[in-house]
C-alpha cells in the first residue's frame, strides 16, 4: 500500500466524523493561527519602528540624565555654548511635565507639557500645520506661548482653528501660536502629537521644574555622529565628574533597543502559541488511542488477511499526520486572514505577513502528528489478530 492510498483511507476515516476530527484539530489549529499572527504583528512592530526612526533621520543624539541633585543638573546657556562646535549642529534641551491638565473652555483633558526651544521642532522633524512654532526670543523672554501637537489640537478644538486662543495649562494661560501636523512617537517614545510645547524658560519659571533631564542633539551629517557623541560624553564625565550619572545614545542604539524588546515579547508569545500546539498534539494521540480501540476488530481483520505490523504502523500514523497536517493548514488560513484584518481593528498596529514562518509553522504541525502519533500506531500494530477479532 501506497502513500497516497494510505492517505486517502486516512481522510475516508476522518471524514466520516468531521465533528470529531474538527474538534481534534482545534489546538493544532489555534496553535499555527496564533504563531503566524504574533509574528506578523511583530514584524508589523519592527517596520514601524524603523520607519519612526528613518524620518527622525540617522544623526540624532538623545541625552538622559539618570542621577538627582545638583551634582547632576544641566544649565541651559552652558548647553547651548556647546552649539559652536563643528561636531554639533543643534541641540534642543527638554523637561517634560507629564499628564498636564489643559483646559479650553469646558474642555479638560490630560497631555503632555514639553518645556523647550526653538531648535525641537527642527531636531524632531516635525512639520507646521499652522501658525508658528517657537523663536528664540519666546525663551529669552520666557513668553507664556504654546504650539499644540495634532492630537491635542484635535481634542481641545475640534476643526476649529486654535491659533490665536488662549488654552489654560495646570492654572498658567498660554497662547497658542501654532499647531503641528500629525508626527508619531518620538525618540523616547513621547507623542509629540499628545503634547503641548511651550518655552524652556516659560515651564521653568511658570511650574517651578526641575533640572534639564532630556536633550536632543543633532550632528551634521552621520559620519560626525561619532564624534559628537564622544564630544557629548567626555563634557558630562568632566562635568558630573562620573560616567554613570548619564546616558548618551545614538539612533541605531536607541531603534536596536526597541526592536529587542519588542522581538523578546514576540518570541514569548510564540512560545506560549507553540505550546497550544502541543497540547493539540496531546488530543490528537488521545483521539487515536480512542480510534484504535473503536477499531480493533478491524485491525485483526486486516492482519489476518496478510496485513504486516508496519502496514498498520503506517496506516494510523499517517491518519495522525493528516489530522494535525489539515489542522496546520486550517491554522494557516486563519493566521493570514486574522493578519490581514488585524489592521482594520487596530489601525495604530500594522501587520507584515511572514510566509516563512508560516510554512515553518505548518511543517511543525506535521511534525507534532507524528510525534503524538507514534504512540497509537505502535499500539495499534502490537494488536495480535486472534486477540483483535475477539474484542467486542
Amino acid at each position: 500500500m501506497n502513500l497516497f492510498e494510505l492517505v486517502g483511507m486516512a481522510m475516508r476515516t476522518i471524514m466520516s466524523k468531521p465533528m470529531r476530527t474538527l474538534l481534534t484539530m482545534l489546538g493544532v489549529i489555534i496553535g499555527v493561527a496564533s504563531v503566524v499572527t504574533l509574528v506578523s504583528i511583530g514584524q508589523g512592530t519592527t517596520a514601524q519602528i524603523e520607519k519612526q526612526y528613518e524620518k527622525l533621520g540617522t544623526n540624532l543624539l538623545i541625552v538622559n540624565l539618570l542621577g538627582n541633585g545638583r551634582a547632576t543638573q544641566l544649565d541651559y546657556d552652558q548647553l547651548m555654548e556647546l552649539e559652536i562646535l563643528p561636531e554639533i549642529e543643534s541641540m534642543a534641551p527638554t523637561i517634560t511635565k507629564a499628564n498636564s491638565n489643559v483646559k479650553y473652555e469646558r474642555t479638560t483633558e490630560p497631555f503632555n507639557l514639553i518645556g523647550t526651544n526653538d531648535r525641537f521642532f527642527s531636531i524632531m522633524k516635525t512639520d507646521l500645520d499652522n501658525g508658528r512654532t517657537l523663536a528664540p526670543a519666546d525663551n529669552e523672554f520666557r513668553n507664556p506661548v504654546a504650539v499644540l501637537g495634532s492630537e491635542t489640537a484635535a481634542t481641545l478644538f475640534g476643526t476649529a482653528d486654535p491659533v490665536g486662543q488662549d488654552v489654560n495649562i495646570d492654572g498658567v494661560v498660554f497662547t497658542i501660536i501654532g499647531t503641528l501636523k500629525t508626527k508619531g512617537s518620538n525618540l523616547g517614545g513621547t507623542s509629540v502629537d499628545r503634547s503641548v510645547m511651550v518655552p524652556l524658560e516659560t515651564a521653568r519659571r511658570a511650574y517651578r521644574l526641575g533640572t534639564i533631564r532630556t536633550t536632543y542633539i543633532e550632528a551634521p551629517d552621520v559620519k560626525d555622529l561619532a564624534e559628537a557623541q564622544e564630544t557629548i560624553s567626555n563634557y558630562l564625565t568632566f562635568k558630573f565628574k562620573s560616567s554613570t550619572g548619564f546616558r548618551v545614545q545614538n539612533q541605531d542604539e536607541l531603534m536596536n533597543a526597541r526592536k529587542e524588546a519588542s522581538s523578546s515579547l514576540t518570541n514569548q508569545l510564540i512560545s506560549v502559541a507553540l505550546i497550544s500546539l502541543l497540547v493539540g498534539g496531546i488530543g490528537i494521540m488521545n483521539i487515536m488511542l480512542v480510534t484504535v480501540s473503536e477499531r480493533t476488530k478491524e485491525i485483526g481483520i486486516r492482519k489476518s488477511i496478510g496485513a504486516q505490523r508496519r502496514h498498520i504502523l503506517a496506516q494510523f500514523l499517517v491518519e495522525a499526520t493528516v489530522i494535525s497536517g489539515l489542522g496546520g493548514l486550517l491554522g494557516l488560513l486563519v493566521g493570514i486572514g486574522a493578519s490581514l484584518s488585524w489592521p482594520m481593528f487596530n489601525p495604530k498596529q500594522p501587520t507584515e505577513l511572514s510566509l516563512t514562518i508560516g510554512i515553518y509553522a505548518f511543517l511543525f504541525s506535521l511534525l507534532v502528528g507524528v510525534l503524538f502519533g507514534i504512540y497509537p500506531a505502535n499500539k495499534a500494530s502490537r494488536l495480535k489478530p486472534i486477540d483483535a477479532l475477539r474484542f467486542d
